[in-house]
């Protein structure tokens, strides 16, 4: 994704705001695999939310089990909101590809959805280095829209953006060849609660550090 799409990025949640919590807010599918994610973690975990939204729902649910939550997302608007409603979590308006953290200094990272706005190419490096931000062990919650895109237009609950992905079995792949195995999965088609928003395929995968 270059800078023009990186820009691209933050507008459009910038744009949203709250309205993509509600919109998402009542995923079935991602409520299933917060509540498996959770019984992965040990006690007083250290997680990496990347592209943590309003905090609502992951951080927040992290947050209220116990766990230290670090979440990162590009729009200063998601970040305002998520320091706001979830005071007890920390984030940081960065790009996850530019960040420095340390090694080995997550228990857990979470990246749900935030990755259909890069190219597959650096889908691909970005859960690499989430893989050496984990402990040995450690877990990754992901979820994409299993769709064989790249570089694709479509407008997203009115917004104009540009998207990447992999269909299903490809994703699983991509995801292993970063050095996870596959734990848990869930399939679903969600409708987001927004009038502008249209069934959408979802993908969850519940993965453990080799």
């Amino acid at each position: 994704m270059d800078d023009d799409h990186g820009r691209s990025a933050a507008a459009v949640f910038d744009a949203l705001g709250e309205e993509y919590e509600r919109a998402f807010a009542g995923s079935p599918a991602r409520h299933a695999s917060l509540q498996r994610l959770l019984e992965e973690l040990p006690p007083h975990g250290r997680v990496l939310d990347v592209g943590s939204g309003t905090g609502r729902p992951t951080a927040s649910a992290l947050v209220e089990a116990g766990h230290a939550v670090l979440g990162v997302d590009v729009s200063p608007v998601m970040v305002e909101l998520a320091s706001r409603q979830v005071p007890s979590a920390s984030f940081v308006c960065a790009d996850i590809r530019e960040l420095d953290l340390e090694e080995g200094g997550f228990d857990a990272v979470c990246a749900y959805f935030s990755l259909l706005q890069m190219p597959r190419d650096d889908q691909s490096k970005v859960l690499r280095k989430l893989g050496r931000l984990l402990t040995p062990g450690g877990v990754l919650a992901v979820a994409t829209v299993p769709l064989d895109v790249e570089d694709a237009s479509v407008v997203f609950m009115g917004q104009e953006m540009r998207v990447s992905s992999f269909d299903a079995a490809s994703f699983a792949e991509t995801v292993t060849a970063a050095g996870f195995s596959v734990l848990w999965e869930r399939s679903d088609l969600f409708t987001p609660a927004h009038g502008a928003a249209v069934p959408e395929p979802q993908l969850f995968l519940l993965c453990r550090r080799g």
